[in-house]
C-alpha cells in the first residue's frame, strides 16, 4: 500500500525519536542518580543560537530526501545524495574547519563528473526528484558542518548522541511543520488512509509501520553520532561508501532499478573521488599525529643527558 505523505512520515519519525531520546535520558538519569549526574539542558538563548540552525538544516535535509522518493528510484537517490560531500567540503572551507588544498579541486571534479555520468540519459531520471535530492544534499552539507561545530563545543555538553538528538528534534519538527501544512495539510485531511479513515485497524497498522520507521531512524541517528563521537568523521565516511554500494546493489536486484554501463561508470568515478577525499583526510590526520623526527631525537638526547647528570650526582666521590 503506497503512502504519498513523506513530510507527515518525517514529522512522525521526529516525534518517535524525541520520545525515545527523552526516555533514554530519563533512564540514564535514574541509573546515575546516586552519582548526582544530570542530563544537560541548554538555555533558550544557547539553544536558539547553537542548536536551531543545525536542527533546521537537518529537518529540511531529511524532509526533502523523503519527498524525493515520490519521483525517483532508490538508485538515483543514492547516487545523487552522495554529492553531499561536495557541499560538506565547501562549507568546511567556509567555516574554516579545513584548509584549502589543490587536491580538493580534483575531489570535486571527480564527484561532479561521476554524478553527471550517472544521470546522463538515465531511463528513470526525473528532474523534479533530482532537484529535491540535490537541494537535500546542499542542506546536508550545512547540516553536518553545523553538527560538527556543535559537537566540538565542550561547554554545551552534547557529546552524548542521545542528548544531541533530544535537543535537535523539537527545532526540526517546528522547522518542517510549515512545509507540511503547505503541501500535505489538505490532502492528508481528505485522505481515507488517515483523517477520513473508515477502518481503525488499518489506521493503527499504518501508524505502527510509520512508528517502526521512526525506531529505525533513531537507531541510525544514534549510530552516526556515536561513531563520530567515539572515532572520527573518517570512519563515518567509510561506512557511508559501504552503505551506498549495498543500497545500489539491493535496489537493482530487489526493486528492479535499471543502471546502464555509463551509469555504473559514473558511480565508479564518484566513488573514486570520495575515496581520494578519505585518503587525504587520513594522511592529514596521520601527519598531525606524527611529530618531527628531529624534535623527537632532541627530546631523547635531552632525556639521556638528564639521566646521566642525575647518575653523576648520586655517585659517591
Amino acid at each position: 500500500m503506497s503512502f504519498a505523505f513523506p513530510l507527515f512520515m518525517t514529522l512522525l519519525h521526529l516525534l518517535v525519536i524525541f520520545l525515545l531520546a527523552a526516555l533514554a535520558r530519563r533512564g540514564c538519569y535514574c541509573a546515575c542518580a546516586k552519582r548526582s549526574a544530570r542530563p544537560p539542558l541548554l538555555t533558550w538563548p544557547a539553544y536558539l543560537r547553537q542548536v536551531a540552525p543545525a536542527a533546521l538544516s537537518t529537518a529540511l535535509d531529511v524532509g526533502l530526501s523523503n519527498w524525493s522518493f515520490l519521483y525517483i528510484t532508490v538508485s538515483l537517490y543514492t547516487m545523487t545524495k552522495s554529492s553531499a560531500i561536495l557541499f560538506i567540503l565547501f562549507f568546511s572551507l567556509v567555516f574554516k574547519l579545513e584548509e584549502p588544498r589543490a587536491a580538493q579541486v580534483l575531489v570535486v571534479l571527480l564527484i561532479a563528473g561521476g554524478l553527471f555520468l550517472f544521470t546522463y540519459q538515465a531511463v528513470q531520471f526525473d528532474r523534479e526528484g533530482f532537484a529535491l535530492v540535490l537541494a537535500a544534499s546542499f542542506l546536508g552539507g550545512i547540516r553536518w558542518t553545523l553538527t560538527q561545530i556543535l559537537l566540538q563545543k565542550d561547554e554545551l555538553g552534547l557529546q552524548n548522541p542521545v542528548d544531541t538528538m533530544f535537543h535537535l528534534q523539537p527545532a526540526m519538527f517546528l522547522g518542517l511543520f510549515p512545509l507540511f501544512v503547505a503541501f500535505e495539510g489538505l490532502p492528508l485531511s481528505a485522505s481515507e488512509k488517515l483523517f477520513r479513515f473508515q477502518d481503525g485497524v488499518l489506521l493503527l497498522s499504518l501508524l505502527g509501520k510509520l512508528a517502526l520507521g521512526g525506531l529505525l531512524a533513531f537507531g541510525l541517528g544514534f549510530s552516526e553520532f556515536l561513531l563520530v563521537s567515539k572515532t572520527s568523521s573518517l570512519a563515518l565516511s567509510i561506512s557511508g561508501i559501504f552503505k551506498e554500494v549495498c543500497t545500489l546493489l539491493l535496489a537493482t536486484h530487489l526493486l528492479g532499478d535499471y543502471l546502464s554501463l555509463m551509469n555504473w561508470l559514473g558511480f565508479a568515478v564518484c566513488l573514486l573521488g570520495i575515496a581520494l577525499h578519505i585518503s587525504l583526510k587520513a594522511l592529514g590526520a596521520r601527519g598531525q599525529k606524527s611529530t618531527n623526527p628531529r624534535e623527537e631525537a632532541c627530546e631523547v638526547e635531552l632525556l639521556l643527558r638528564h639521566q646521566e647528570e642525575e647518575a653523576e650526582e648520586e655517585t659517591p666521590p
